[in-house]
């Protein structure tokens, strides 16, 4: 049940969660599987939901998504060339803005028909993951990854909340990692990426960060004063921190040592923000790009300029913090 879910997630974090996952469903009653590894393993979800909760066209695209990722092999990859070429798979898919601002309490958001920036990056990072621990599970069967579909919709969520929510756990509004640097800071704490952008050269940001407490009538959920004194709290730890970024002017010298697949979050000129875009690093034809889903040109694409060339053309951004993903809970590459 739910109780001993949470339990073996804190233990484990979000790959153990997978691992245990598909453990379980080679157990379920669902379908006949081999022998249990051993049965010393605890079973977090012998009971899975039994109704799926996912409209059936988010369901669509998840199942083509994980058929075509282990039809190719692509849970065999260093998790960054996965994650280039499950983003790669998205292309042409719509950009809305906004698209986890629904009505009613903050839940986890399903939606891979319409993509903005930071759910682009959080959907193809999660299904990166989800495709390499399923692959080495079933042996890229996708009869046997995909067959429990109330079970695997659970499993997937575990994998999208543990990047989009501080310490994987979705609670109210300001559990949620508004602000990129946030994400980026609690996803390394966690294992989940590692912030290189020191190692590419980067220089100190001390700017304050106040942007969504100073434009509380932006946000719905601002209605809410003790949201704002939690999300004051978070631009408060932000802001004292500082962030370290590479200038725009020395992205070209810092491109080789970025690879596919590195989460590219574009710094912001607007007073109080920090991070105004973010996307994918992909390499074409010896220049570094950038695949992701922009306001201008309404669909995931892939930059038709250098990353570098885009940043120095855009007002807005003035730099580049790079997130190198990270292919266990506890860290590795």
């Amino acid at each position: 049940g739910g109780g001993l879910m949470r339990e073996y997630r804190a233990l484990l974090g979000p790959i153990g969660v997978i691992a245990l996952f598909f453990i379980a469903v080679k157990w379920s009653p669902f379908e006949p599987h081999a022998e249990p590894v051993s049965d010393a393993l605890p079973v977090p979800w012998e009971n899975p939901r039994a109704a799926p909760s996912w409209p059936d066209a988010d369901w669509a695209v998840f199942e083509e998504k994980v058929r075509w990722a282990l039809d190719v092999r692509a849970d065999t990859l260093p998790l960054g060339q996965a994650m280039a070429a499950l983003g790669r798979s998205f292309v042409g898919t719509a950009y809305v803005p906004g698209t986890l601002e629904t009505d009613g309490p903050e839940h986890l958001v399903i939606n891979f028909r319409g993509l903005d920036c930071v759910t682009f990056v959080e959907n193809v990072f999660a299904l990166s993951r989800f495709v390499s621990e399923a692959g080495r599970a079933f042996d890229a069967d996708a009869d046997a990854v995909l067959g429990n579909r109330g079970a695997v919709e659970d499993a997937y969520e575990e994998v999208l909340a543990s990047l989009r929510y501080r310490n994987g756990e979705v609670g109210e509004y300001p559990s949620r990692l508004h602000y990129f640097t946030d994400w980026i800071g609690d996803n390394d704490r966690r294992g989940l990426v590692a912030d290189v952008t020191g190692d590419l050269g980067g220089v100190l940001d001390r700017e304050p960060i106040d942007f969504m407490t100073t434009h509380t009538d932006a946000y719905r959920q601002l209605a809410d004063a003790s949201y704002v004194d939690e999300v004051r709290a978070v631009e408060e730890r932000l802001s004292t921190a500082g962030r370290i970024f590479v200038p725009e002017g020395d992205i070209e010298a810092a491109a080789s040592q970025i690879r596919d697949g590195d989460i590219i979050a574009a710094t912001s000129t607007v007073e109080g923000l920090d991070v105004a875009h973010t996307g994918l690093a992909l390499w074409v034809d010896g220049a570094l790009h950038l695949l992701h889903a922009p306001l201008v040109g309404e669909s995931v694409q892939i930059s038709e300029v250098s990353l570098a060339a885009r940043i120095q053309r855009i007002g807005g951004q003035d730099g580049i913090i790079v997130a190198r993903p990270q292919s266990g809970s506890g860290g590795g590459a």
